[in-house]
């Protein structure tokens, strides 16, 4: 039977009370009644409610609600958004959560009480206790203690519980919850009683036990909820639980059980119903409510369902409810400061400390000032405990040798600076620190810092082991329904086969957004007019943003001075050893609350791996400050846009720029890290900038007086800090309120809010005498960063990565190259295109080898190398060879390649240098205890080529490899091996792109040539030659797909043959003509003409695609996988 089911005489008696409460006469009162609701769920109860905060808060102001209480299950994840949203209004927001108490009343003794989950109706059936039947307790919170109770209390039952749920025991009732009022809500199962259960199992006998429960600890702060929701029982129900309300001493209150804001929602939340209990919507029977009532009702229906008192008794529960996020205040942590310190004068020390090794010759003056004046800001807001937190944050992390680098408005700091959170020299860069710190803002700044992606855990558990996990947690990220995963789900609600549905969701793209093409569900075989099909756009389409769980934010931390828990509920993460609170970024910028981002970054591993490598060969320390500046061998290779495998310059878009804007110096590498964005594509700056770069048009400003913002940029707003620049100066925007302008940029794709900024915008530069185009344009750029744009500081910071890997890449490509591959996964591009272009630059890179590979990849310097000269600006030397290691064979766990690497060291410890480690493959399974599923893929991988011969009989002698019992641990079996045929040339590149992600051989391409010689297409390097206009055919294995939001529709596929790459690009009629070969493609054959840049030198080149085939066919068992990008 499912949940609300009745069964045999009991069915009956249901059915009798239905009808006679639906022919019952409705009350019909004269006015509306005052109503509060203190009983609602938002989709932050997940799977349950069906509507969003914001439209709550909205629907009751619009009823004329007094108050309105969120009231989310063991959780508080949605209030904030429910309190912005109802800052400006009359309307009272009531802070809350629910808890389902089946876990409660069943620990409780008293059989009546454990009655009420499990009333037995006899042989013919029962109605099975869950939590969706539970009785409900609702805690309101009353004051600032009492949300604190809360907070604590919903983090202890998450806490004892897996990610996702809760357990909320009897005991955390013991105390009552001060400061908190309580609302019992009954069962619906009350309202029944089968005629064979006893008076001390009878519905009624359960309810007064569990109002006794409630009044026995929170005493007169606790009500009996009606909720009355024409389920055919309602008069039942009302009497029961008037009964024991007059048993218990407990006053009733109306309440409304509220899972979402209009009727409308009632399809979408049985959908949620049917997803949360994996049944489709045929198979649920009762355990979807009958109706739609559990909407925010109108006040007059209300006076027609509930008696007066009880909906006047609403508003006495919330005039009791006195507490606001508002009253929420940071506290920051204190063990930050010595004893004989104060922040302030701790935070002066340290800076001045720094600024004695940032400037050894001596501080200059600008800087001085510039110190002088974030100091006096930063202590006026009382700030100093947040810089220190986050400096003693990178103290630690650079004590462990873990590189990091702070980022974001936190570079536009002279005091970050010399505190060593950032590496923006405000010397050298034009610092705007009202974008870090406003006064008129009254907020914490947001100091971004990365770290080594593969060791930022070592900070984390440093955070957790300093402040301890009672202090600090990680912030969460709201994981959101997407148009596929609503696809997805909705359909399995309808009961729509699964092949079906995959094959719909695998045709919406990225880029279709939450729309739902019609064609592609006609594509898929679905009929569009179909009510079913019609039901599952619909749904699907509101279900898209929906929230679906909290997971844990890429590294934000909040760090609290006294119990975090008292300020935010914490909760489990589904890593180990990590915790989350349950409000995300946003959720923290709007009430002000700290939060440090500990941030991973791939290329900082990278580098540092770099560097170790290059220091071995040295013979010495190599640091990022031992890199030469401004080196005009690197900026002559960023100049031909060879960057495939460095820091954010290696897209494709930004590899069509290169040569076009040709950097020479420093800031050219923060304007070509800045200019790829939405932000200056939106504003049509691009285009002006390169043109002006180039000397085809002159450099004029709109007006003398924003000719300092803009004369670093040719008079061409590139950056935030410029936009801010100019509303400050050209349409008389105070600093905060030009801040307040970039927070609304920065929110405007989530939230909007940017149009009150138009007319401010543009009439203030028209009242200045500004030309409306230019005005209008500069808006649009405004709008752009709303999309994506780089503050300056932001776009410095990662240009001194550019710069770093970029000289890496051009002195020493071996250790750049075996730091990417050991820094896996990352970046733009897959390992086999970082060997392929590691290749061309000349590097040989030998494959995986169980008598020399160690566990990570490493280089082998050719013989008798000479020692590197200290005294020369660059290693002239030979580069070295780069041999794959272990880590790169798929399948091999981590275990077994450090088991084998130290049993081959133990064995050549007792060796002749030239001497093998191991005799066989079965010698080196016994001596590494390596496991069948661990010498497959080594096999598999070619790395047992030297005992086995080749990768068949490599296969072979594993097969042979039996586990023995341990008296015959070390016996030997000497049979002759059989000859085996070689694997070809085509199954060993099958093989190492399924083992290793590298084809050690040929390209495929090479191998496929004389096939594709039969549809005449050409090499990447004959393509290079090709004069623009002229029809060209090519094809390759598809490495990247893009479709940026701002291409309007063009979808850019890089296509890799043996001679390089080569660029296409796909206009929007073409991509609808041939949508199924060009996303499904991994061999793609494009017809088309061939674009080359004359004022490039043809440096920048494209195939501009006319018609597109699929020949995936032609690579057989060879399975390759593109990266595929907005």
């Amino acid at each position: 039977m499912t949940d609300l089911q009745p069964a045999g005489f009991q069915g009956i008696l249901y059915l009798f009370t239905a009808l006679q409460n639906s022919t019952r006469p409705l009350r019909r009162p004269s006015v509306m009644l005052p109503y509060a609701e203190l009983h609602c769920v938002s989709n932050f109860s997940f799977l349950q409610g069906a509507s969003h905060a914001e439209e709550l808060v909205e629907r009751a102001q619009a009823l004329g609600y007094a108050a309105l209480a969120v009231t989310d299950e063991c959780s508080l994840a949605g209030v904030v958004r429910a309190h912005l949203a109802a800052r400006a209004s009359p309307l009272s927001l009531l802070i809350g959560a629910e808890f389902a108490l089946h876990e409660v009343f069943a620990e409780e003794a008293g059989p009546g009480v454990a009655a009420a989950l499990r009333p037995e109706t006899g042989p013919g059936g029962s109605v099975q206790a869950s939590p969706d039947t539970a009785p409900r307790l609702v805690l309101l919170a009353q004051n600032r203690d009492g949300y604190g109770n809360l907070s604590e209390l919903i983090t202890r039952a998450r806490m004892r519980a897996d990610k996702g749920s809760y357990r909320l025991l009897a005991q955390d009732l013991d105390d009552g919850v001060p400061g908190c009022l309580a609302l019992l809500a009954p069962s619906p199962l009350a309202a029944f009683c089968a005629v064979d259960q006893s008076p001390a199992h009878s519905g009624l006998s359960s309810l007064q036990a569990q109002a006794r429960f409630i009044r026995e600890r929170f005493g007169a702060r606790a009500w009996l909820a009606a909720e009355l929701l024409a389920r055919g029982h309602d008069s039942v129900l009302l009497e029961r639980i008037r009964e024991a309300g007059q048993h218990s001493g407990l006053p009733l209150v109306a309440a409304g059980n509220v899972h979402f804001h209009v009727r409308s929602r009632k399809s979408l939340q049985d959908v949620l119903t049917a997803i949360r209990l994996r049944k489709p919507l045929s198979e649920l029977g009762f355990a979807i409510a009958p109706n739609a009532e559990q909407h925010l009702r109108s006040r007059l229906r209300l006076a027609q369902v509930y008696p007066a008192a009880l909906l006047e008794e609403t508003l006495e529960v919330a005039a009791a409810c006195h507490f606001s996020l508002d009253e929420l205040r940071y506290e920051y942590p204190e063990e930050i400061v010595p004893a004989d310190h104060t922040p302030v004068s701790w935070l002066r020390t340290l800076t001045y400390e720094g600024a004695q090794l940032r400037y050894p010759e001596g501080l200059p003056d600008g800087v001085r000032q510039q110190v002088e004046h974030e100091l006096a800001l930063i202590h006026e807001l009382s700030y100093e405990p947040y810089f220190l937190t986050v400096a003693d944050i990178v103290r630690f992390a650079r004590e462990r040798g873990i590189l990091c680098q702070g980022r974001g408005s936190a570079a536009n700091s002279a005091v970050c600076y010399c505190l060593g959170i950032t590496e923006v020299d405000p010397a050298r860069m034009s610092v705007l620190f009202e974008r870090f710190i406003s006064k008129e803002r009254n907020e914490p700044p947001d100091i971004d810092v990365d770290f080594e992606h593969q060791r930022r855990e070592e900070v984390i558990q440093y955070l957790y082991g300093k402040y301890g996990r009672h202090r600090a947690a990680l912030t969460a990220t709201v994981i959101t329904y997407r148009a596929r995963s609503a696809l997805r789900d909705v359909g399995r609600s309808l009961g729509i086969d699964e092949q079906r549905i995959d094959q719909v969701a695998r045709s919406h793209q990225w880029w279709d957004g939450k729309r739902i093409a019609i064609e592609r569900l006609a594509e898929s075989g679905f009929d569009p007019a179909s009510a079913t099909v019609q039901h599952w756009v619909e749904m699907t389409s509101v279900l898209a943003g929906f929230p679906r769980h909290l997971s844990q934010h890429t590294g934000g931390f909040v760090i609290a001075r006294d119990k975090l828990t008292r300020l935010v509920p914490v909760e489990n993460a589904a890593m180990a050893d990590r915790s989350v609170i349950q409000w995300d970024k946003d959720d923290l910028d709007a009430l002000g609350l700290l939060k440090v981002d500990v941030l991973a970054l791939g290329m900082l591993s990278a580098i540092r791996r770099a560097l170790e490598f290059i220091g071995t060969r040295r013979s010495t320390v190599f640091r990022i400050q031992d890199i030469p500046a401004e080196d005009p061998a690197t900026y002559e290779m960023i100049g031909r846009a060879d960057t495939v495998g460095v820091f954010q310059i290696e897209s494709r878009a930004q590899m069509t720029m290169l040569p076009r804007l040709k950097p020479r110096c420093f800031y050219d590498l923060v304007i070509e890290v800045a200019i790829v964005r939405p932000g200056p594509i939106q504003g049509g700056m691009v285009h002006p900038y390169l043109r002006r770069r180039q000397g085809l048009e002159p450099v004029v400003y709109p007006r003398d007086e924003i000719k300092p913002a803009l004369e670093r940029t040719l008079g061409i707003p590139i950056f935030q800090e410029q936009v801010m620049q100019i509303a400050m100066l050209a349409a008389g925007f105070s600093a905060g309120e030009a801040d307040a302008l970039r927070r609304a940029m920065a929110a405007w794709r989530r939230k909007g809010g940017l149009e009150k900024f138009e007319a401010r915008v543009v009439d203030g530069m028209l009242a200045r005498g500004y030309q409306r185009d230019f005005a209008e344009a500069l808006f649009k750029q405004i709008q752009g960063f709303g999309e994506y744009g780089f503050p300056e500081s932001h776009a410095a910071s990662f240009a001194l990565l550019v710069y770093v890997s970029c000289w890496i890449k051009r002195h020493e490509p071996a250790a750049f190259l075996a730091a990417l591959l050991n820094s896996q996964p990352m970046g733009f591009y897959a390992p086999a295109q970082l060997v392929r272009d590691a290749r061309e630059h000349g590097i040989e890179v030998r494959a995986v080898d169980v008598l020399v590979s160690e566990f990570d990849c490493t280089l082998e310097e050719p013989p008798e190398q000479p020692a590197f000269d200290p005294r020369a600006a660059h290693d002239w030397r030979g580069q070295p060879a780069v041999r794959l290691g272990l880590n790169r064979v798929r399948g091999l766990s981590a275990q077994g390649a450090l088991r084998l690497v130290q049993a081959r060291q133990v064995r050549q410890q007792a060796l002749e240098p030239e001497g093998f480690a191991f005799d066989s493959v079965e010698d080196l399974a016994r001596a590494a205890a390596l496991e069948r599923r661990d010498l497959q893929a080594l096999a598999q991988s070619g790395a047992l080529v030297q005992l086995a011969g080749h990768r068949g009989a490599a296969h072979w002698e594993v097969a042979a490899v039996q586990p023995l019992p341990e008296l015959l641990r070390d016996a030997r079996f000497d049979e002759p091996t059989p000859v085996l045929c070689e694997p070809t040339e085509a199954q060993d590149i099958v093989a190492d792109y399924q083992s290793i992600g590298v084809p050690m051989g040929r390209h495929p391409l090479a191998l496929l040539r004389p096939h594709l010689a039969r549809y005449r297409v050409e090499t990447a390097a004959t393509l290079r030659d090709f004069p623009p206009g002229r029809l060209a055919r090519a094809s390759g294995l598809v490495t990247h797909r893009q479709r940026p939001e701002t291409a309007r529709g063009t979808v850019f596929v890089t296509l890799e043959d043996e001679t390089g790459a080569i660029n296409i690009i796909i206009w929007p009629d073409t991509m609808e003509r041939y949508r199924r070969e060009i996303l499904g493609a991994q061999l793609m054959t494009v017809y088309g003409v061939w674009q080359s840049d004359q004022h490039t030198g043809g440096q920048v080149t494209h195939l501009i695609a006319r018609r597109v085939v699929d020949h995936s066919e032609l690579l057989g068992q060879l399975q390759t996988r593109s990266r595929d990008f907005h």
